[in-house]
């Protein structure tokens, strides 16, 4: 049973009234203070302090110095007028509890909301600082593509006019030529056709019967074989799914997305020009990022996938890959974006994409729960779970995280 405290004293003037505790030994950081409008209480094992107040005071502006030995509380009073007492004067033991029970009850609705408060505003500040960094980071890139896009433009038209006064100097060339041809007196032609000897009549008879030779040739050789068509027939493709299920439009959109995706290879990098065959082809350049994955290389497999995406910016696997290795080593703002892509990538939802949608809301899900925007997180991961809902393991983590929220709201600060 706790030792109560009758050796403390008190002042008032109209406005305040101040109490001055001695705490007989006790360390600072030991003391508990509760405090409201009509009931004031330190403990300090083993000792005990209570007031019951002999009229309300304002509990938002009270404070409380604990140091030298001594808790001093201030109190302001709601109404300035000099009190007759401190506390009031009854031995009602009903009534003190109920006083104590009304105050301990306000005391936790305080604390509760100053703890939802708290939270609130601390989501929202981690909320601006992601959204401000993802800002930072889109217009770090904007201007980057821009001055690509600047030089790309500059040496463009430097190459049309390369290639313009090359075809005006050829232009050049030819005249000139054709003059001299046409200035050429065509008698000089004939008098030396007069003045040739019998070998060089000889060579020129050589000559045309060579011609006239392959001639013949030519008229002998076979006529060129007839073009034609060949019909070719597909076995249509039939969807696992039953019929009052189906989504044949929706699969056959997305097959005809993928197909277009896997020809959309951009063939005018500048940069990749230098590469081998098989460095230009997105699907080599994906089978080298999962082995280097695999094996832990995490940054030679985000050099691969982000190769890949240069060249075909359409294929939703390399951005969810890309995202799995950003996790790994803590990006986790790309991780989050490069999700989001990959996401808006893998429309429509269908069957076929089934898969890789739950894999990118999970990775998108544990980068939000990574920066601590929980409930963001969960958003992800219940998205995931729509998709797979056998998922035991995607049943654990969603769970552990309304936990974390949960706990996270109800979790008082220590006064």
């Amino acid at each position: 049973m706790p030792l109560l405290v009758t050796d403390y004293s008190w002042t008032q003037t109209e406005g305040t009234v101040c109490i001055s505790v001695p705490l007989k030994g006790a360390k600072a950081g030991k003391v508990d203070i509760l405090s409201t409008d009509e009931y004031i209480k330190l403990h300090f094992p083993p000792y005990l302090f209570e007031a019951f107040l002999f009229e309300p005071v304002d509990d938002e502006r009270s404070t409380a110095k604990v140091g030298n030995g001594v808790a001093v509380i201030s109190l302001p009073k709601r109404t300035n007028k000099m009190w007759q007492h401190l506390m009031i004067n009854t031995d009602d033991k009903e009534k003190k509890k109920e006083i104590r029970e009304r105050a301990l009850l306000k005391y936790q609705q305080k604390l509760s909301s100053e703890s939802k408060t708290k939270a609130e505003r601390k989501h929202a500040e981690k909320k601006y600082a992601l959204e401000t960094m993802m800002k930072l980071e889109k217009e770090e890139r904007d201007s980057i593509q821009g001055m690509k896009d600047r030089e790309r433009e500059k040496t463009t038209t430097e190459l049309a006019e390369w290639q313009l006064r090359q075809k005006e100097k050829a232009d050049e060339e030819l005249k000139l030529q054709s003059q001299r041809v046409k200035n050429k007196p065509k008698a000089l032609t004939e008098k030396q056709n007069l003045g040739c000897s019998d070998g060089e009549k000889v060579k020129i008879n050589q000559r045309g019967d060579s011609k006239a030779k392959s001639k013949r040739k030519q008229a002998d050789l076979p006529a060129p074989r007839l073009s034609g068509n060949i019909q070719v027939t597909f076995t249509p493709r039939v969807f696992p799914t039953a019929l009052r299920e189906s989504r044949v439009p929706e699969e056959e959109e997305w097959l005809k997305k993928q197909a277009e995706a896997r020809r959309a290879v951009s063939a005018d990098i500048e940069e990749l020009k230098d590469l081998k065959e098989e460095e230009r082809n997105p699907d080599w350049l994906k089978d080298k990022g999962d082995k280097c994955f695999a094996t832990g290389d995490f940054l030679g497999a985000v050099n691969a996938y982000s190769l890949a995406i240069r060249l075909n910016r359409k294929i939703p696997a390399l951005y969810s890959n890309r995202a799995a290795c950003h996790l790994k080593l803590k990006n986790l703002h790309k991780a989050v974006e490069d999700s989001s892509q990959a996401l808006d990538l893998l429309t429509p939802p269908v069957a076929a994409n089934a898969a890789a949608r739950a894999r990118a809301h999970v990775r998108r899900g544990s980068a939000l729960c990574q920066l601590q925007l929980y409930a963001e997180g969960l958003q992800d991961f219940q998205a995931a779970l729509k998709i797979d809902p056998h998922n035991e393991a995607l049943q654990a983590d969603t769970q552990s995280i309304r936990d974390i929220i949960q706990g996270s709201a109800a979790d008082p600060t220590t006064h």
